[in-house]
């Protein structure tokens, strides 16, 4: 028995080293100092670290763990600063620094003619042929059109993708059935698909849609079955074990479990939906942005044509800026 417990039993006061010592030991261990009775007979005493045998102060020194109960607890400096790279300041600049870079390069090889204008034509032309089918209407027409066309074929194929994807990513037999079949049809060229589709659909808006939906189905239907088929089996287990089945388990175990390879598929389901799109707007169409590319190209504006990749690469980064605030979204909701 030490001299702290001791003085702690008969009542003695404790010596300055002794009271120095007591002030570092927790609540939880100095309710453990009495010995351990087993039969009247004391077997076990804690000393000066407490019934762990282990010293736990109220606080380390400068570390902001150590709270009472053994609870720890992680505290950031009043004054601690973040990173550069952390601030949305320096991120939106760093992101528009390249293209700025790239605008300006531009500038300066077309108006200095190191390279004719025919063959690359200066930004300020390109934004001359934009203000110019804008004030005719159809400027806003042509992407309207194209982004409808991306919207819907997106939703369709994204859903059927999901699918398809849960029924081989869960099923042993849907694995066995559909997996041949679709691998082969994922081999096929998207141009491949636009003969055959404005044979059976004409010319109409159907063939365009379905040729972006099966751009987007494939990205979805491959990344959400191979995240599915790779769920860790001791959550089924546990999910199991609270009783979980079918349709709530899928919802509350493997669901969560998927979500950012899920957005993953999404996103890149959307950027296949976009190249489906020019496919589609290239050979069978008289509106969009993907006509714009041909009309310009047989009329040889090849301003409108810069103006036309410059709106499609707009629009894929807005469209996937959106999937990006779903994904946050989704992320807080279910995983």
């Amino acid at each position: 028995m030490t001299d702290a417990s001791r003085g702690t039993r008969t009542g003695e006061p404790a010596s300055p080293g002794h009271e120095r010592a007591d002030a570092s030991v927790t609540s939880v261990d100095r309710q453990f100092r009495s010995p351990v009775v087993d039969g009247g007979l004391a077997v076990a005493t804690a000393g000066e670290l407490g019934a762990s045998g282990i010293d736990r102060p109220e606080r380390l020194p400068g570390s902001g763990i150590g709270r009472p109960g053994g609870e720890a607890s992680v505290t950031s400096a009043p004054g601690a600063r973040r990173r550069l790279v952390d601030r949305r300041w320096f991120r939106i600049v760093g992101g528009a620094l390249i293209p700025i870079v790239l605008l300006i390069t531009w500038q300066v090889v077309s108006t200095s003619g190191a390279v004719p204008v025919s063959q690359l034509p200066s930004p300020e032309m390109v934004w001359l042929a934009a203000v110019d089918l804008a004030q005719r209407g159809l400027l806003g027409l042509y992407v309207a059109i194209s982004t409808q066309r991306v919207f819907i074929g997106f939703a369709f194929g994204a859903a059927i993708g999901l699918a398809a994807g849960a029924i081989v990513g869960l099923s042993k037999l849907g694995d066995i059935l559909l997996s041949p079949t679709l691998g082969a049809i994922r081999a096929v060229p998207s141009l491949a698909w636009v003969p055959l589709l404005i044979l059976w659909f004409k010319i109409g808006e159907e063939s365009k849609i379905i040729l972006i939906a099966i751009g987007a189905f494939f990205p979805v239907y491959t990344i959400v079955a191979a995240a599915l088929r790779h769920v860790d089996r001791q959550l089924f287990e546990a999910g199991r074990a609270f009783g979980l089945r079918g349709v709530r388990l899928f919802t509350a175990v493997q669901l969560p479990a998927v979500v950012p390879s899920v957005v993953s598929a999404l996103r890149l389901a959307l950027a296949q939906a976009w190249l489906f799109l020019v496919a589609a707007e290239l050979i069978a169409s008289s509106m969009g942005l993907g006509f714009l590319l041909v009309d310009s190209g047989n009329n040889g504006r090849i301003d409108r044509i810069f103006l036309a990749i410059i709106l499609l690469a707009i629009l894929g980064k807005l469209t996937d800026a959106l999937v990006g605030l779903f994904e946050k979204w989704a992320i807080k909701r279910w995983a």
